[in-house]
């Protein structure tokens, strides 16, 4: 709640955080007159989790200075890809190009696959992790021909820029039709009155997997659950509309402030 004050008495030139902050930090500025202004950042860095495209434009409109969303994992020493800092160079929903190990997509099947074709993020190089201590059974699902596999979905554009789709492991299979849950979130967090949501999967005894919503409205907005429906019909093939919307004053987080789609379903009461 600090930060802003703490940042302008330090004259800080850029700070790094997750999509959460940036979210808490946007709405903090627009209370704090001027204060956006007085900082000066030189830039902005957002890494751990997919920054929405309309968090990324609203805080350059904001601070005025370029977002640099970047990419990284523990097991790759941090660091995988980034957006460059050169203004104009920084893409909205990618993470960038890559910046030290080799970075490949792949299929199931340990196939690499070449162009815009969606599949499995999957690295390699001397700062990658050569395998997990004393847990033979996750090095054999995490390495395919020397290439260690992330989890996350993604593919690359004709720009050599990265795009994370979504953890293979959050994907909604509802009915056998498989959805992004953060394509949802993107689609969502484009309506002025949404200042946060996340996207979950909820047992469904039918489909196997139907979709929820935890949506936070800015201050001030109303909205209800058959409002937010008709807005993604407009942008949303039908069966990616959520079926369970649940609006919240803040949504749960995980320790280091990531938003967690797995579980969300029970926190909320949505299925035992």
């Amino acid at each position: 709640l600090k930060f802003l004050d703490q940042a302008r008495e330090e004259a800080i030139t850029w700070y790094s955080g997750v999509p959460t902050m940036h979210q808490t930090i946007l709405l903090r500025a627009k209370r704090q007159a001027g204060i956006a202004e007085d900082l000066g950042l030189r830039l902005i860095r957002s890494s751990s989790a997919s920054l929405p495209p309309a968090v990324f434009e609203e805080l350059n409109d904001v601070f005025g200075c370029p977002v640099i969303e970047a990419y990284g994992m523990t097991e790759a020493a941090h660091q995988m890809t980034s957006n460059p800092l050169a203004n104009g160079k920084q893409k909205a929903g990618c993470v960038g190009i890559v910046t030290s190990p080799d970075v490949c997509i792949m299929d199931s099947g340990g196939n690499q696959l070449d162009g815009d074709v969606e599949g499995e993020v999957c690295i390699r190089g001397d700062n990658v992790t050569p395998g997990y201590e004393n847990n033979p059974s996750a090095n054999e699902t995490s390495f395919t021909n020397g290439w260690f596999r992330t989890g996350d979905q993604g593919f690359f554009d004709a720009d050599g820029y990265l795009k994370i789709t979504g953890r293979l492991k959050e994907i909604i299979n509802r009915g056998g039709e498989k959805i992004s849950p953060l394509e949802v979130d993107n689609v969502l967090m484009e309506h002025p009155d949404i200042q946060q949501v996340v996207t979950f999967a909820v047992a469904d005894r039918m489909l196997g997997e139907d979709i929820g919503a935890a949506v936070v409205l800015r201050d001030g907005a109303e909205m209800d659950a058959s409002d937010l429906r008709a807005y993604a019909e407009t942008h949303l093939a039908k069966f990616k509309i959520p079926k369970h919307v649940r609006f919240l004053d803040e949504i749960p987080k995980g320790a280091t402030g990531k938003l967690q789609r797995i579980g969300l379903a029970a926190k909320l009461g949505l299925e035992d």
